[in-house]
This record gives structure tokens, C-alpha cells and sequence, in this order.
């Protein structure tokens, strides 16, 4: 179990800025009550971060008194999104339930109630477990709407001390946000440590929520969604056109708004805005649930969960799906139709969020897509604006809350912000439109912007005065030091930016973060002795705030050298971009690479040869070449090789150079560049030798680069040797080859692969046997690199690798051919 240890602070001693629990309240063993969807998977994540958990639920008939819980692990196992990011965190999680197993709730530091959300299954089940719990044992509920202190009414006094809410949003592995709602009662100590632990070993951003109804993000979300349900029927716009305006334009996910309720389910939905009304206070009451929506719920049309709400998928006899989607009128499916809008495909190159919202409200206002905008946003910023100091303290909670539950890129105010504040306040007063008194006293003092210098101070509408948004040093973000700091280089793919402490940082900003020439020529000029960056800083780091480190190499440039047979160019693509990975692994200085998302292709090159790694838990990385019919060429054979050898010589040293232990090792380095596959999370990168053990996982995302620049420093501190060329490699040579081949041989006797995809396999083959040398013979990191090279430059000249590249750039799928 040892590869489930986590060091929060990036595997070194260096803790600046990091805010530390009271010792009273450290968290070891966590107890979850209720293994249903949400329980589970709370369960599921804790354990992630390498803490036991006792999950319980109803007792079972005998024999299996505790089948319910168990059943609930198993689904886990099994789904999809994938619960578990190692597969090892499952034997954390002991079953058990609630007529048998309360007394071992006193081995757990926290406690965390997620049952039913119906207020009497929650006291009722708080009144059996309470006479089971440690003085010091922190209490929490997930309840996504009721009063969390209504909830405690059940409790003791002693207990509501260390009583709060903990609201995750589902699935908790994947969603950032976790709403803190502290009642009167809270410690503040208590709601210090259920922060901080949170924050360090489950990855969570923290919103602290107001106990009201529905608290933050839902309280938003669903006015935004019941909010577009009606501008949706006064405008006459479909379904369809209604996911593709509040999707990616605004800043919002690709699921638009329909296609995110089959996600999040539509009884979940229906439940969350049930309870919003009940809950009364709202001046927006006039917004209610379409009737269409209640009769989904009662028609069981819930979603992705029965196959079938908003969206349906037919399959046809040929195999093929058709998108059904949901028609009121008739409450049945018609075939769902392509959409545009000539506004949105103006905007579609600009990259800038902020950019698109203010064209889009400043549109003509007879344009269908700018009418919605005008009558869509408006009243969503007005009701955020009445949301201020009663569903938390400020709006920086309201927008922290809305990118991390909602994945919005902006919150309501920075998206009020890009589209200007006078401006919109001047078109919401033409459509008489009543403003918000937070909104009033913002202009009446001069301000232009909820947001002033650079997003470091905000507006404060009980005080009137702008105040200093906290900047905590552990999860400043790289654009944070832009900002401070500004460029000290850099082109139209990267910047190098000072992030403090003698370090820098390489940002790649590309479309995509794709990897061409401009990047290349950059690093490779940078990390050698006596450039701009090695004279200013004594370590690097890469890495960005993008959603995906780097979707790999530029193959728009390669195709299009392909089809003009521009084979000396691709030579010298291919030596440029060896050139610069052979700078980051040999610089002087240590250079950490820091992948997160997707991290592929060339990306995945740039991470092996670091001096080390500093990975986000969910990374999707691997040398995927082949899905396009080439070979990793940038040194991603190479570095294979001497994972494999060196993991070898760490089973077994017997000096025998074709050894099993290296057939094996290679062998399975092999089957991870011929099949490309892919890791589903940072843990299994390592299983694939993507990463080393001893490089760092990082659970928070906004920790990514605090941790990453703690590794360099580490380095530093210990005196970093930058490594040199091996030039004593022993060559596998032509058993292994003979090996592999007959393995690639078999597959396409099975008809499991194509001759094209023969072709490719022989050539990773080749370069992971040295050649068609002895055994032990001695060759260079060079003469790999040149193996590497040779491979790639002659599936160039195949057909079918531009086939495939081709189809790949224009469906973002591959092609097997």
C-alpha cells in the first residue's frame, strides 16, 4: 500500500503557506453512513487519498448482513466514470451496517452522514449513531439543500460543536468544489480541519456556504437553468439550440444545459428545485420547474441513469446510434437536428471567454443568439447580485463556487465584468429590469467592475469599499505571477514567467497546448548555459492553468510537410524536437515537469525526461504515436528502454543482459507504446513507467505548481547534478526483438491488428531492442534517438500514417486501417 502515501507538499520539507489542522482533529479514519450513489463515491474518493474508511448502510438478511454496503463497493469497482484512481484504494473500504456495526465509528476521526435527503432519515439515523462517537470525532453531512442546522436539532450539545456541512458535488473524484456550511454552534477550529484536510488529501476547493437554502452553487445553478427554461419558451428556441448558446461560448461545459441534466439527473434536479421552492425567501419565485420536466420524473425518464430523458440513443440495425431528444408538445423523441448561429461562429476562434461574453451582449440585439444572451444574463447577474452577504459573506465565494461546481471558466460576477457593468446596467434599466441595491452602491462609487487591478481586489457592496482578495502562497496559479510579475520571455506558444523563489516557469498557451515550433526552438534555446532563464533562475518548472498540459506534437505541421514531401523538413522537425528534450533532461538547473489532463504524444516525451515530476492526480497521459501510425520519435522509445532496463535491474541483478526479469520489463514497455495506452490517473501513469515513484501526485489541482516548485527546490537544497548522456547502454538485442515480433506476429494472425498497424509495432520493436545487435552490445542515448528517428521518418512516407493522421485532426478520433 505504500504507493497510496501522499506528502501534501510535493514529497518535501518545504511547507510555506500550508495551513496545518489542530492535532486534536487529525483525520486518519474516516466513517461514511449511507452507500448509496453519493456515499459511496465519498467513500470512494477518501480513499483515494490513502485513508481507511468504514462505509455502512441498512443491515441485510442474513447471511450477508452487510450486502447492501458491499454490493455498493462492487459497483465501484465497476464504474464508469472510474471511482478509484488506483485501483489499491478499494482495500481501504470495510463494509459494514448500521444494526452491527456502530461501535467501530469510534475509530473514525470524521464522520460523514450521507443518507436520503429527507430530513427524518438524517435525525433519525444521527440519533442511533451519536452514543458511538469520540469526543473529538467530527460530524458532517452532505446534504445538498437542507438546513444543516435543522439537521442537528437530533444531536446532543456536546456534539454540535464538531457538527457542519460538507456538500460534495457528484462525482466527488472529479468535481472540485466542496461547500463548507458551518452552523452557530461550528468550532471554527473544526471547520478549520475539515478544510484543510479537504484541501491537502482530497483536492478540494473550498467555498464556505451560509446554512440557507440550497447554499451556493445549486442556489445559482438552478436559477440559472430554471432562468434559461423561460427565456428558452419565450424565444421559441429547441432544446438543441438551447445546449450549444450556454455551452462553451460563455465559458459553461460542452453539455450545455439539457444535456448536463441527463447527467446530473433529472429527479435530481426536479428534487433540488422542489426543495429551493419550499424552502421559500426567494424573490424570484415566478420561476418555476416546466411542467414537462415533473412529468419526465413521473414517466422515470431521469437521464443517462435510465437511458432516456432529455436525450435518448436509438441503436440502429446497422449498429449505428441516432440522438433522439425530447419533444414536449407530443412527450415523446423526434430525430435531434444540427444547429448554428451565425454569431457564435464569428466568435468560435476567439480563445478568450471574457472576449466572447462581450460580443455577445454587445450583439445586435434582432440577432436570435444576442436576444437570448440580452435576456438570459441580465437576470442571471441580478440575482447573484441579490445572493451577496446571504449565501455567503462575499461574491468571491459565488464565483469560486460556480467554476468549481459548475466547471464555469468564469463566475456570474467576472463574466458581469467582461461584458461591463455600466453598459449592461444600462440595457437592464431599458428593459426595466430592477438593479440590485450591491449594484447601486458599486457605481455610486465610481466602480466600473466588481473585480479591480488584475482580479486582486473586489468589490464589497456591506462595506462599499474594494478589499484585497487573499492570496494564499499554496494555491497561487501561474496567471497570478503573470500578473505580479509579467514575462520575462517568450513567443506565441509559451512564456516563461518568474513564480518566486528563484524559479521559473514555462507556460505553454498554444491552441491546445500542441507542441510546434515555436515552443520547441524556445525551450531548446532557453535551457542551455547562457540564456535569458538560466542566468535568472536556479530551477524550471512546466506546467499551466489550461485544462490539458498538452495535447502533444503539432500534426497539422507534420501533415501538411507530409503531403508536400517535405522529408528533409520532417528530419529536421524530428532532430529539433529531440534537441530540445535532450535540453530539459541534461540542463544544469533541475527542470520538473508538472502534467495534468490530457498529456500526450510529445507532451508525455516532455514529462519523461524531466529531472522530475510533479502530476495532478487525474492525469491522462501516454505515447499514443501509434493510434496515428508513427513512433514516439522525441525520446519516448528511449526513455521506455531505460525505465525498463533500470526496473530490471531492481527485480533481479544477475548479470545476464537478456535476463527475464528485461524481457519482461520490456515487454510491457513495449505493450504501452504499440497499443497507446493511455492512463486513466496519475497512479496508473506509474503502474504504465510513465512516472517514477518517486515522483509526486498531487491531489489539488490549484496545488499543482506550489508543489511542483517545492520538488525544485528540494533539489536545489540537496545539490542537483544534472545527469549526462548514458553511452554504456546494454543493447536487449535480438532475442527480445525476436520476442516481440513473434508477439506482433501472433496479434495479426488473430486479426487483433491491421498490416499497417504490423508495420508500426516491427518499428517500436526495433527501437526497444537497440537494433539488430547482440545482446549487451554497448550503445548511446544518441543511437536510440537516431533508431527513433529513422522508424518515424520512414512511416511518414506511408500512406496510410497520413490516412490516419488526417482522420485523426479532422474527428479527434483515430483510425484503424
Amino acid at each position: 500500500m505504500a504507493s497510496l502515501v501522499r506528502s501534501p507538499a510535493g514529497e518535501s520539507g518545504f511547507r510555506e503557506g500550508i495551513r496545518t489542522s489542530p492535532r486534536r482533529h487529525d483525520i486518519r479514519r474516516v466513517g461514511v453512513l449511507g452507500a448509496g450513489t453519493m456515499g459511496a463515491r465519498i467513500a470512494a474518493h477518501i480513499a483515494n487519498a490513502g485513508i481507511p474508511v468504514l462505509l455502512l448502510d441498512l443491515a441485510a438478511a442474513p447471511p450477508n448482513r452487510n450486502a447492501v454496503a458491499m454490493q455498493a463497493l462492487d459497483g465501484l469497482k465497476k464504474a464508469k466514470p472510474a471511482a478509484f484512481a488506483d485501483a489499491l484504494a478499494a482495500s481501504l473500504i470495510t463494509v459494514g451496517n448500521f444494526d452491527d456495526d456502530l461501535e467501530k465509528l469510534r475509530e473514525c476521526d470524521w464522520i460523514v452522514e450521507a443518507v436520503a435527503e429527507n430530513l427524518e432519515i438524517k435525525r433519525d439515523l444521527l440519533a442511533k449513531v451519536t452514543a458511538h462517537i469520540r469526543p473529538d470525532t467530527i460530524l458532517t453531512t452532505n446534504t445538498s439543500g437542507l438546513p444543516v442546522s435543522k439537521i442537528a436539532e437530533a444531536l446532543p450539545d456536546g456534539l454540535r460543536s464538531r457538527w457542519l456541512g460538507t456538500h460534495f458535488f457528484n462525482p466527488p473524484r472529479y468535481m472540485r468544489l466542496l461547500e463548507v456550511i458551518p452552523t452557530a454552534d461550528t468550532d471554527p477550529d473544526v471547520v478549520e480541519a475539515i478544510s484543510n484536510f479537504a484541501d491537502l488529501k482530497l483536492g478540494k476547493t473550498i467555498v464556505r456556504a451560509n446554512d440557507t437554502p440550497n447554499f451556493i452553487a445549486n442556489r445559482i445553478g438552478v436559477f440559472a437553468m430554471l432562468n434559461t427554461f423561460r427565456v428558452m419558451k419565450a424565444q421559441r428556441l429547441s432544446i438543441e439550440e438551447i445546449d450549444l448558446l450556454t455551452g462553451p461560448v460563455i465559458g459553461w461545459p460542452k453539455t450545455g444545459t439539457f444535456r448536463l441534466a441527463d447527467m446530473v439527473g433529472i429527479d435530481v434536479i426536479y428534487n433540488v428545485a422542489r426543495n429551493f421552492a419550499a424552502a421559500g425567501g426567494d424573490e424570484r419565485s415566478d420561476l418555476g420547474l416546466p411542467p414537462e420536466i415533473a412529468e419526465l420524473v413521473k414517466r422515470k425518464w431521469l437521464g443517462d441513469k435510465t437511458q432516456q430523458g432529455f436525450y435518448k440513443k436509438v441503436r440502429e440495425k446497422d449498429g449505428s446510434e441516432t440522438r433522439l431528444v425530447f419533444n414536449a408538445e407530443v412527450m415523446d423523441y423526434r430525430a435531434a437536428a444540427r444547429v448554428s448561429f451565425p454569431l457564435l461562429e464569428m466568435l468560435k476562434s476567439n480563445e478568450s471567454p471574457a472576449e466572447r461574453i462581450r460580443a455577445l451582449m454587445s450583439g445586435n440585439e434582432k440577432d436570435k443568439a444576442a436576444a437570448f444572451y440580452r435576456a438570459m444574463l441580465p437576470e442571471l447577474w441580478i440575482y447573484a447580485a441579490h445572493r451577496i452577504g446571504e449565501v455567503s459573506r462575499t461574491l468571491l465565494e459565488i464565483d469560486r463556487a460556480m467554476k468549481a461546481g459548475f466547471n464555469w471558466e468564469l463566475g456570474p460576477f467576472e463574466m458581469w465584468d467582461a461584458a461591463g457593468v455600466p453598459e449592461t446596467v444600462e440595457i437592464m434599466r431599458g428593459s426595466g429590469l430592477s438593479i440590485p441595491s450591491a449594484v447601486e452602491r458599486l457605481l455610486a462609487t465610481d466602480g466600473r467592475s466588481w473585480y479591480r487591478d488584475g482580479g486582486s481586489e473586489f468589490f464589497d457592496p456591506q462595506s462599499g469599499v474594494y478589499q484585497r482578495v487573499e492570496q494564499r502562497p499554496e494555491l497561487l496559479s501561474v496567471s497570478h505571477f503573470e500578473k505580479s510579475n509579467g514575462r520575462l520571455a517568450g513567443n506565441a506558444g509559451v512564456s516563461l514567467i518568474d513564480v518566486g523563489d528563484g524559479v521559473g516557469c514555462f507556460e505553454f498557451h498554444s491552441k491546445m497546448n500542441t507542441i510546434g515550433r515555436d515552443i520547441v526552438t524556445f525551450l531548446t534555446r532557453e535551457l542551455r548555459d547562457g540564456s535569458t532563464a538560466m542566468a535568472s533562475f536556479d530551477a524550471f518548472v512546466v506546467t499551466s492553468d489550461a485544462a490539458n498540459f498538452s495535447a502533444g506534437a503539432n500534426l497539422m505541421q507534420l501533415l501538411l510537410a507530409i503531403q508536400d514531401e517535405e522529408w528533409d523538413e520532417i528530419d529536421s522537425m524530428v532532430r529539433s524536437f529531440q534537441g530540445m528534450t535532450r535540453a530539459i533532461k541534461f540542463c544544469s538547473r533541475p527542470v520538473i515537469v508538472a502534467p495534468f489532463g490530457l498529456c500526450l504524444g510529445g507532451g508525455t516525451e516532455i514529462s519523461l525526461h524531466g529531472a522530475g515530476r510533479q502530476a495532478h492526480l487525474e492525469l491522462y497521459t501516454g505515447l499514443i504515436e501509434t493510434s496515428v501510425g508513427l513512433v514516439p520519435a522525441g525520446g519516448g522509445c528511449k526513455e521506455m528502454l531505460l525505465r525498463a532496463i533500470a526496473v530490471a535491474d531492481q527485480i533481479k541483478s544477475n548479470g545476464r543482459v537478456d535476463s527475464v526479469e528485461l524481457h519482461g520489463t520490456i515487454k510491457t514497455a513495449f505493450e504501452t507504446i504499440a497499443m497507446a495506452k493511455m492512463s486513466a490517473s496519475a497512479f496508473e501513469a506509474r503502474s504504465l513507467h510513465l512516472l517514477d515513484v518517486a515522483d509526486g501526485i498531487s491531489m489539488n489541482r490549484d496545488r499543482l505548481l506550489f508543489d511542483a516548485k517545492t520538488k525544485a527546490l528540494e533539489m536545489i537544497r540537496t545539490g542537483y547534478s544534472a545527469p549526462v548522456p548514458k553511452k554504456d547502454i546494454a543493447a536487449p538485442g535480438g532475442s527480445v526483438l525476436a520476442t516481440l515480433k513473434l508477439g506482433v506476429y501472433l496479434m495479426r494472425e488473430g486479426e487483433f491488428i491491421t498490416e499497417h498497424d504490423v508495420k508500426v509495432a516491427n518499428h517500436v520493436a526495433r527501437i526497444l531492442a537497440a537494433g539488430e545487435v547482440s545482446a549487451g552490445t554497448q550503445v548511446t542515448e544518441d543511437y536510440l534517438l537516431d533508431l527513433e528517428r529513422e522508424a518515424f521518418l520512414s512511416l511518414c512516407g506511408e500512406p496510410k500514417t497520413a490516412e490516419r493522421i488526417g482522420y485523426t485532426l479532422k474527428t479527434g478520433k483515430p483510425l484503424r486501417n
